[in-house]
């Protein structure tokens, strides 16, 4: 999979579209409808991260497509240049389906939580805000990481509401 990231970004690189992908050419696990997200790092540094969060294309051709949008589409960063494709580290997180949680309170979320395997998805009113199961690295505590996700989403780190939806996933990651 890494090699299609790659192969995406350098598509990206000298022709300036995303590469045309036959899913039919690849292993059948390659060709299952799955949800990936794409995260390049430079330097240890966030390079671009850009994916989905349901199941809509073959995965062959969402890793190439999320790679392709992470170096050149995402917002917060200007477009990889060819000289950084080398110093540039990508890490593939293949999404298993996002499962409501069922929780009477905070406190009852936070202690479902499993850190280091829970993605979440964070949903109230049209504000939505997902963290894979890598940010646990950066922020372990269960209250920072929803604090941190609540604020993503655009709300404030002490918000709650019974409307409140959240999801958890896993990811496999390569």
């Amino acid at each position: 999979m890494q090699n299609i990231a790659r192969g995406a970004i350098e598509s990206g690189l000298t022709s300036g579209c995303k590469p045309a992908l036959d899913a039919s050419r690849y292993p059948s696990p390659l060709r299952e409808t799955r949800a990936c997200f794409v995260t390049l790092h430079k330097n240890g540094d966030l390079r671009g991260c850009i994916g989905a969060l349901e199941a809509a294309r073959p995965l062959v051709e969402d890793v190439a497509a999320n790679a392709f949008n992470a170096a050149f589409r995402d917002p917060r960063f200007p477009p990889v240049q060819t000289w950084e494709l080398p110093e540039l580290d990508i890490h593939i997180s293949v999404l298993t389906p996002a499962l409501p949680m069922r929780f009477t309170s905070e406190e009852d979320l936070l202690r479902q939580l499993r850190p280091g395997v829970d993605g979440l998805v964070l949903k109230e009113g049209a504000r939505r805000a997902t963290f894979l199961p890598s940010v646990w690295e950066t922020l372990p505590d269960g209250r920072d990481f929803l604090c941190h996700l609540k604020a993503k989403a655009g709300l404030p780190k002490d918000y709650w509401s019974p409307t409140l939806e959240v999801s958890c996933y896993t990811t496999e990651s390569f």
